[in-house]
């Protein structure tokens, strides 16, 4: 991470990620898709998440999720930047010649070789089930079901722990503190996610999180009572009642959970 001189009122609090173990500039033309913007709008056209729109063009980079390729050993070629997404990503070419994209886990560098497979050696980089990882290992881009892909600890600096293996099922402890049953026949990579200095970057300017296509927020304080539900009062106001959404809704604490039919894999939530 690298601060910047305070040369203008934008860079006083500024900071960037100095992108040191970056080796490429240019990304593979070949695992290059377009990515529409939706503006935060649903296929009607009405706005579902608030608070999109803008933001720069960006190009999608097809990322290796599954790691499928199983016994074929991949040689790092190089370590790029990934606009959609908070970690590192590296270009593997495989022995076959074919060419993919993974999350760069901490310690992977270009001319390391990684493999995936059912009886791989258990090494940074490396995908296998969770059945042949030992306990108290850190893992990323885990499997919820098997050969659907990783969509675990796949964020910047995220990681989660084996616990314990019990019958059929791994307990792993993600990094939110929930600790929750998966299957030992579902993949995951050996290794925390890279770029861990992520979480400390300071934006610095409203112009950066605009590059992002984060529209600004104005406060329910701020509105006028027929707008919000805290809207209203003479002069600045608390607001007169607990938090809650532009439709009523409590916005701190309240649970939303519906999804009651995996709630039986959830040995503990994160919010205990």
């Amino acid at each position: 991470m690298r601060k910047l001189k305070p040369v203008t009122p934008g860079t006083r609090m500024m900071s960037i990620a100095s992108f040191d173990e970056l080796t490429d500039k240019e990304p593979e033309k070949s695992l290059l898709v377009s990515l529409g913007r939706g503006g935060g709008r649903d296929g009607l056209g009405h706005i579902s998440v608030r608070h999109r729109g803008g933001g720069h063009k960006r190009l999608y980079r097809i990322i290796d999720f599954k790691r499928d390729k199983k016994n074929i050993p991949g040689k790092v070629i190089a370590v790029e930047y990934d606009p959609n997404r908070s970690a590192r990503i590296a270009l593997v070419q495989y022995a076959d010649g074919e060419k993919r994209y993974i999350l760069q886990p901490i310690g992977l560098r270009v001319n390391n070789i990684i493999m995936s497979g059912e009886k791989v050696e258990v090494r940074i980089g490396n995908a296998m089930p969770l059945r042949n990882i030992p306990a108290g290992s850190f893992v990323h881009n885990i499997e919820l079901r098997k050969g659907m892909g990783g969509q675990l600890s796949r964020s910047a600096g995220s990681f989660a722990q084996l616990m314990a293996k019990e019958g059929d099922y791994a307990q792993l402890k993600i990094s939110s503190g929930e600790i929750r049953l998966v299957h030992l026949d579902c993949m995951a990579t050996f290794g925390q996610v890279g770029n861990i200095e992520h979480e400390n970057i300071s934006f610095g300017k409203a112009g950066r999180t605009r590059w992002l296509g984060i529209r600004p927020t104005v406060r329910g304080v701020a509105m006028n009572k027929v707008d919000h539900p805290m809207g209203g009062g003479r002069g600045k106001s608390k607001g007169g009642r607990h938090p809650v959404s532009p439709w009523g809704q409590l916005a701190k604490g309240y649970k939303t959970r519906r999804n009651k039919t995996t709630g039986r894999w959830i040995i503990q939530h994160r919010s205990k």
